[in-house]
């Protein structure tokens, strides 16, 4: 996950207009979600009904994090039912510290791709094979100005059949959005399907937002024991989890952006 505070107006004066899609602050406290009934009631979904035996996965993934964070439990349950997976990593993250003389980009990138090695472990139950990582290395940040090489990308990597998961179109951040619009475009030209993650959604939105297409949405329940490899997993990622001593930055996820992403459950935009 990247963090930006570009505000993006919304295209007409629907509810939540009066809280443009800017990802700055703490957003929509978790309990206003968790009060919303709106919430609780989307129909339910199984792994198997977003990916059939045969098929692939292919999550394409903004930022190292992003792949957990958006669908750490599907990840999980598709490896239990022997679902091929790939994971896509469109950046390196390397820029989610600027100025930081503890977190310079080059090193990030390593560090950040060893918490995504450790983090795929954490979530795995035991004796499920990692998905495969392929590292577009492309500039964190600046995924909208190549949205042409990572669907070029993703046209040599798909086949018919396979279902890709990645950030909705609309998230929020210029990055998701990219991944999301790459992928869509690719999906069609290879017969592909796909399906859209919120993430920073959850932190502009607010219940009942007619910006968000609830009618696509659908809710994938997660046990205990699931929920807690996730919640592993994203412990994983260390260098987002705490302030930067060296610029007074504080943590890329503090607590209560996690508590709107660990709940007993993952949305998906069919």
């Amino acid at each position: 996950m990247g963090f930006m505070t570009e505000q993006l107006a919304p295209p007409c004066p629907v509810r939540g207009a009066e809280h443009p899609r800017q990802i700055a602050g703490a957003g929509t406290p978790d309990a206003a979600w968790q009060a919303w009934a709106g919430l609780h009631d989307l129909p339910p979904i199984a792994p198997r009904d977003l990916v059939t035996p045969g098929q692939r996965a292919v999550i394409v993934a903004p930022h190292p994090d992003d792949e957990v964070l958006a669908c750490g439990g599907l990840l999980q349950m598709l490896a239990v039912q022997g679902t091929r997976t790939v994971v896509v990593a469109a950046t390196d993250g390397d820029a989610s510290h600027p100025g930081s003389s503890i977190y310079p980009p080059a090193q990030l990138a390593r560090l950040r791709s060893r918490e995504t090695a450790a983090a795929l472990h954490a979530l795995l139950p035991a004796g499920r094979p990692a998905p495969q990582v392929i590292r577009a290395r492309l500039p964190d940040g600046g995924v909208s100005s190549q949205v042409g090489a990572l669907q070029t990308l993703l046209e040599q990597l798909l086949r018919p059949g396979d279902v890709v998961f990645t950030t909705w179109r609309h998230d929020g951040h210029p990055d998701h959005e990219a991944c999301g619009h790459a992928a869509a475009m690719a999906v069609r030209l290879c017969g592909a399907a796909m399906v859209e993650l919120p993430v920073w959604t959850w932190h502009w939105a607010e219940p009942g937002d007619q910006r968000v297409p609830w009618q696509r949405a659908r809710r994938l329940v997660l046990d205990a024991e699931t929920l807690q490899r996730k919640r592993d997993a994203i412990a994983c990622y260390t260098t987002q989890l705490h302030p930067d001593p060296s610029t007074g930055q504080p943590a890329i996820l503090p607590p209560h952006v996690l508590a709107r992403l660990t709940h007993p459950y993952e949305v998906c935009f069919l």
